[in-house]
């Protein structure tokens, strides 16, 4: 069984670490909505080219693989 002394000296190690937790996001600086949306708008756009190109190899690879398959 646990004695009392790890017990409290635990409880008190998982506040200091919620505290420390809470200092450090108060440090964090958050971007604005304006920001935000504009680094949304970077990653669609990004995940877009990314998806049609992906989709070009595919149809590439397809069209020159046909052929060799068949």
């Amino acid at each position: 069984m646990a004695n009392i002394a790890e017990t409290t000296k635990r409880g008190s190690q998982v506040k200091k670490f919620f505290r420390d937790i809470r200092a450090e996001l108060k440090k964090v600086a958050w971007p604005t909505r304006k920001e935000l949306l504009s680094y949304f708008m970077v990653v669609c756009v990004a995940i877009a080219i990314v998806c049609v190109l992906l989709w070009g190899l595919d149809a590439i690879f397809g069209f020159l693989l046909r052929p060799i398959l068949k």
